[in-house]
This record gives structure tokens, sequence and C-alpha cells, in this order.
């Protein structure tokens, strides 16, 4: 996958991430999906992060 489009994936994902967060409080499930695929893409772009 182009590192563009992992990159828009990504800030999508961190978006999504911070309105459930701010907004829905029985989004627990979906959030650590969304979460966990956030870990996955920055470790394909090989970003280190502690989130």
């Amino acid at each position: 996958m182009p590192i563009n489009q992992l990159e828009t994936e990504l800030a999508a994902i961190t978006t999504t991430i911070a309105y459930l967060e701010k907004n829905c409080d029985d989004k627990e499930e979906l959030l650590d999906k969304l979460k966990e695929e956030r870990r996955k893409l920055l470790k394909e772009l090989n970003v280190h992060s502690d989130i």
C-alpha cells in the first residue's frame, strides 16, 4: 500500500478516535479496535510511538 494512503488512513483513524473519545462513552470496543489498527499502521510506517 502506498505511503500516502497509509498516512491518510492513519489520519482518519486518529480523528475518529478523538471524536469517539470526546463524544461517545459507549464505544469502548470500537475504540480498542481503532487503536489497534492505528498501532499497526504506525508500525507499518515505521513510526515508533507509545500510543
